[in-house]
């Protein structure tokens, strides 16, 4: 009985010193100063020819502060406390796989941004990244018969693709920026 109490207490310790050591359930932590409130979150800059790719990248990002449920995100870089900026400076479509008349059926889309996101109070920049990579496989749609595929077909306007990588985008900048990785 003695061996049993032990135990339970030695667990109950255990239990304690880890409640202690910091940790918090992933994509939920913030190490942003307090003061910070509102966060501007204005357009990215697109420095490439895919077409609008910047609006879907910029809404999912806003999307991912205001998710996070303790911030005002606003589309202005005026009257905030913090500054998201970023300017797309490539996108690459890359075949990876050909079918058997040697046309290409699979394709990496690579998106790269340089972004900065900082402290406007204390004038310093708190996380950047100058060339943020974000790389997806992709098969190409079975009604295209055109050998040659650029990053507009992949990236355009209600492309899956696009979605996905404004997606994981997101997650990733803002995480990277909420939890100091």
């Amino acid at each position: 009985m003695r061996v049993r109490v032990l135990s339970f207490v030695g667990l109950v310790l255990a239990v304690l010193a880890c409640a202690g050591c910091g940790y918090s359930l992933a994509g939920r932590g913030s190490f942003l100063p307090s003061y910070i409130q509102t966060i501007g979150v204005p357009n990215l800059t697109n420095s490439t020819t895919v077409f609008d790719v910047e609006q879907t990248l910029t809404q999912r990002v806003r999307a991912e502060f205001i998710g996070r449920g303790k911030y005002k995100v606003v589309p202005d870089a005026a009257g905030v406390d913090a500054l998201l900026t970023g300017d797309i400076t490539s996108i690459a479509v890359t075949p990876t796989a050909f079918n058997d008349q040697q046309q290409a059926s699979r394709y990496i889309v690579q998106v790269v941004v340089k972004i900065e996101f900082r402290d406007l109070q204390q004038n310093r920049v708190l996380w950047q990244n100058p060339a943020l990579v974000f790389r997806e496989e992709y098969d190409l749609p079975t009604s295209s018969n055109s050998a040659a595929v650029d990053a507009t077909a992949f990236l355009g306007p209600g492309s899956t693709a696009l979605e996905r990588i404004s997606t994981d985008f997101a997650k990733s900048v803002v995480s990277s920026i909420l939890e100091a990785f």
